[in-house]
């Protein structure tokens, strides 16, 4: 996979990470009173033993996941403007907004306009705790805006320019007019294994796997919460 490609990995599981620790951050201020709280937790989503088993989290995670998400989200859900700001907050010196609209769809797994907690620990769960495959075909579905089943190039290019407009500034190497272009190329000369010119998920997950980067970097935050 191009390096654009891995900062698109790299980018998604940093939000990832970095909404979970949002969510549960109120639980920082005061480490002690952890497990009194945990205790005093009233709203809780509906079916939480049905999440534990559908997830890989488990029933004191969820607790602490909810209550967070309820504190960010009083009413139970995120639409899509709520969800870009809170994106935008972990990349301040671009613009994030074309960015968080392909992941609020990704999230947004019943295409409703709205994300629930159900499809917010889902995607969370595969994120951090999925299966290599599970990574895989989650971030497939992202690049696949269209959700014909297939990644073309002009898909391909609008999730590069906007991962180099999210980025702002701090680019690097320094985003030259062609740049995008030969990040897609490079994207479609490795994972486009019959030249047909769109890149299928079974192409995807077989590119991705033989990448020890990948592999190397699918591993990095199993465990953040």
């Amino acid at each position: 996979m191009s390096g654009c490609a891995r900062r698109c990995k790299h980018g998604l599981v940093k939000f990832a990470v970095s909404v979970s620790k949002l969510v549960t951050g109120t639980l920082n201020k005061d480490k002690l009173d952890d497990d009194l709280e945990l205790s005093i937790v009233c709203h809780r989503p509906e079916g939480l033993e049905q999440l534990e088993a559908q997830t890989n989290f488990n029933k004191k995670e969820l607790q602490v996941l909810y209550r967070g998400f309820k504190n960010e989200c009083p009413s139970g859900v995120v639409n899509e403007e709520t969800f870009k700001q809170i994106y935008s907050q972990f990349f301040p010196h671009g613009d994030a907004s074309t960015y968080a609209h392909y992941l609020f769809n990704a999230f947004d797994s019943s295409h409703n306009g709205s994300i629930k907690f159900e499809d917010f620990v889902t995607a969370l769960s595969i994120l951090l705790r999925g299966t290599t495959t599970e990574k895989l075909e989650w971030t497939f579905n992202l690049y696949d805006i269209n959700r014909d089943g297939y990644i073309n190039k002009e898909e391909m290019m609008d999730i590069v320019k906007a991962i180099y407009d999210m980025m702002g500034r701090f680019t690097y190497p320094a985003l030259k007019t062609d740049t995008p272009k030969q990040h897609v190329d490079a994207f479609f000369q490795k994972m486009d294994k019959n030249r047909d010119g769109v890149v299928t998920l079974d192409e995807f997950i077989v590119s991705c796997t033989e990448d020890e980067n990948i592999m190397r970097s699918l591993q990095l935050f199993e465990n953040v919460i």
